[in-house]
């Protein structure tokens, strides 16, 4: 939408590696620079120019409120480098909720970041939102799963709590439209969608338009916001660190209290069926750009350069073409599953069991991956067309752990498929895993291999234009 109004961007991130294959990143009003927020002597240069700042950060992952210490940190350093670089003006999204005694620590934390921002005298815009409909958003993902997996549902007093949802394209109009207003500086503004309902209300529409039979709710007091995150933890594929500080805040009322930026930057505002049908829409076309689960650092490939490393390498040739065994390599996770290997879904139950991710994270689209996505219990932290592709592992482990693709072509128009898994074990327990799993490591990754040799055979068969591009 900015690239349309006739902006040209700097886009400031911390692992630039994750915008690729994104069609924008092409154009040439666009740079991507790799950024880290809390080095000053990297940020100022990086703003010298911008005229205007979108400051769209906010990290939950944690259980004992040191993501809102880290915000605070955080922004005190972007509006002392905005200022020292120039910048004119800072655009903040912060989330709806009166100030009390009763506001969560999660909202609490939005505010006092909009505070941070303007402590050094630039200008700030800010607009606070309820939840935001969209389609990989975290409270649209839980609200999914929640409806999608229980048809009866035992859930905090929170459900009857009045709500203003807003679709995230009309969060977006906002933003990009308060650059082009100048009553927009310096002036907070609530936004919400068209409509206010309870969360009963919303889990109930959802439900329709997943079209799925009617979903019995019971509230019931003792569910405090721990449980509640334990139980989403267990429910949805969103960890209990983020589920926590979300928790929390459903148990304020968000509601917009003054509605003066729908003058200033007038637009239809979406009913909540109307922004949960285009996010499901979204979904189901597999148009989903970004999701929850790509947020946070790269720390990339582990470094095996010292000390203990076990490796299980297997290999074997494939009777196609180096491009279709890259594409069978790429659909592995998800809901195309690890080839029915009973003993993944065994070591997801206990990773979920654990406080891990499990195999429950999914993928972002079926068949094509971006460094950065998130498969299942994994990572993907490296990538080469039709050559290699290497995860990280994210499950409760006591070590590091990869598993590492290799293709290589050979001339008759077969390719050999290596695949490497490595560990580096963290002291006794991590050498005790890694004795304890190792004989059931034949059944795991010999059936995954031979289960990608089959998908790339058939891949093959149907052509290099038979398959979606990866």
């Amino acid at each position: 939408m900015l690239l349309e109004a006739g902006y040209a961007i700097r886009c400031l991130v911390r692992s630039p590696r994750k915008l690729d294959g994104r069609d924008w990143t092409s154009n040439p009003d666009v740079e991507i620079r790799a950024v880290e927020l809390s080095d000053d002597a990297t940020l100022i240069p990086n703003l010298v120019g911008c005229s205007a700042a979108f400051y769209l950060v906010h990290s939950m992952m944690s259980d004992d409120g040191e993501y809102a210490r880290q915000d605070l940190a955080l922004a005190h350093s972007f509006a002392t480098a905005a200022r020292a670089a120039g910048v004119k003006r800072i655009l903040y999204l912060g989330g709806l909720g009166e100030m009390g005694a009763g506001l969560s620590e999660h909202l609490t934390s939005r505010r006092d970041v909009e505070g941070a921002l303007g402590s050094t005298g630039v200008p700030v815009t800010v607009l606070r939102a309820a939840m935001i409909i969209g389609s990989g958003s975290a409270s649209f993902e839980i609200l999914r799963y929640l409806v999608q997996r229980l048809p009866v549902m035992i859930t905090p007093k929170w459900v009857s709590t009045a709500c203003q949802p807003i679709a995230v394209e009309n969060v977006l109009t906002y933003l990009v439209g308060a650059l082009a207003v100048p009553e927009t500086i310096g002036e907070v503004f609530d936004i919400g969608g068209s409509e206010v309902l309870c969360y009963r209300d919303i889990m109930r529409i959802m439900a329709e338009e997943l079209k799925l039979p009617r979903r019995w709710i019971i509230p019931v007091p003792v569910l405090t916001p721990r449980l509640s995150s334990y139980w989403i933890h267990l429910v949805t594929p969103l960890s209990r660190k983020i589920a926590r500080p979300l928790a929390e805040g459903l148990k304020n009322e968000v509601v917009c209290r003054e509605d003066r930026i729908t003058r200033l930057i007038p637009q239809k505002l979406m009913s909540v069926r109307e922004a949960i049908h285009a996010a499901l829409s979204q979904v189901a076309s597999r148009m989903v750009e970004t999701n929850w689960s790509m947020a946070g650092p790269m720390a990339g490939d582990p470094d095996w350069s010292g000390g203990t490393v076990f490796r299980d390498a297997r290999e074997v040739t494939i009777e196609a073409p180096a491009w279709a065994a890259y594409r069978a390599v790429c659909r592995v996770g998800g809901a195309n599953g690890w080839y029915a290997v009973w003993l993944w879904k065994i070591r997801g139950w206990l990773d979920r069991a654990a406080g891990g991710p499990g195999l429950r994270r999914g993928r972002r689209h079926p068949d094509s991956l971006r460094y950065g996505d998130a498969l299942d219990f994994w990572r993907v932290v490296g990538l080469e067309k039709n050559r290699s592709l290497s995860l990280r592992a994210e499950m409760r482990v006591p070590g590091e752990a990869l598993l590492d693709f290799r293709i290589e072509a050979e001339d008759d128009g077969r390719c050999k498929l290596v695949q490497t898994a490595l560990f580096e074990p963290k002291g006794l327990f991590g050498l005790l895993y890694w004795y304890a799993v190792l004989p059931f490591h034949g059944l795991v990754f010999r059936g995954m291999l031979a289960g990608i040799e089959r998908d790339a055979v058939r891949i093959a068969g149907l052509g290099e234009f038979g398959e979606r591009e990866v």
